[in-house]
């Protein structure tokens, strides 16, 4: 990891307009759970439905969009990566780096506020809130490694990964029974259910399939972006 290619990374993530949609995005969700707490009062029924559909199903796969394109996107995008690549620094370490700021933001924006959500409707009752929050952060690695690829593959990394993450993950995903083994958001689940007691909540991958696919998942993504960073000249063809 170079500290300096993650300083410049962390002033230019959270300087930008993104960091609107890295704080808006969680407070929408700590908000509807404090609304639905004084609406109805705690339920663990739908503690987890508000955390399956809305917390990992809608707003972890968006913050992972926005988190692991805008590390390294816009700077493709506008050619100052090119500045970046003309230094002593490799590629891989290059990569690592902006993953591992990507991951941070993760951690603070996605997995921070899933527990702060849950423990606000409901606590711990269960371990909803440990168990969600915990699912949210190594999934949040996950896309932050997948959508870092997908920034360094194409220039239209926003526009695929917003569709990725509502029609892949969102829909069949979530509804298509053979294809949630390899959902990123089932995966967390998985976890949370690993880790909850919760009679309202039974993952449909199991835990066995689901932590060495998030394994597997982050380091070829991690390595297939290290090795295709190589393939961008200093003049910025490829």
């Amino acid at each position: 990891m170079n500290t300096v290619v993650a300083d410049i990374t962390y002033r230019a993530m959270l300087g930008r307009k993104r960091i609107l949609l890295l704080v808006l995005l969680p407070l929408a969700l700590v908000a509807v759970a404090g609304l639905l707490r004084l609406i109805g009062g705690p339920s663990e029924g739908t503690a987890v439905m508000l955390m399956k559909s809305f917390a990992v199903g809608t707003i972890l796969p968006l913050l992972g969009l926005v988190a692991g394109t805008g590390v390294i996107a816009p700077e493709i995008e506008d050619g100052t990566i090119m500045h970046l690549l003309s230094k002593p620094i490799s590629r891989p370490v290059i990569t690592f780096t902006k993953f591992v700021v990507a991951a941070s933001l993760m951690a603070v924006f996605a997995a921070l506020p899933t527990f702060l959500a849950a423990y606000l409707l409901i606590q711990n009752e269960s371990g909803i809130a440990y168990g969600f929050a915990l699912g949210a952060l190594l999934a949040g690695i996950a896309y932050a490694a997948v959508f870092l690829l997908l920034g360094v593959l194409t220039r239209h990394a926003v526009t695929i990964g917003v569709i990725y993450a509502l029609i892949w993950e969102g829909l069949v995903g979530g509804y298509v029974p053979g294809a949630r083994t390899f959902s990123i958001q089932q995966w967390a689940q998985s976890i949370a259910d690993q880790v909850s007691t919760s009679a309202f909540f039974k993952a449909d991958v199991s835990i066995g399939f689901a932590v060495p696919a998030i394994v597997v998942v982050t380091v070829a993504a991690l390595l297939f972006a290290g090795q295709r960073l190589r393939s961008l000249s200093l003049t910025g063809e490829e």
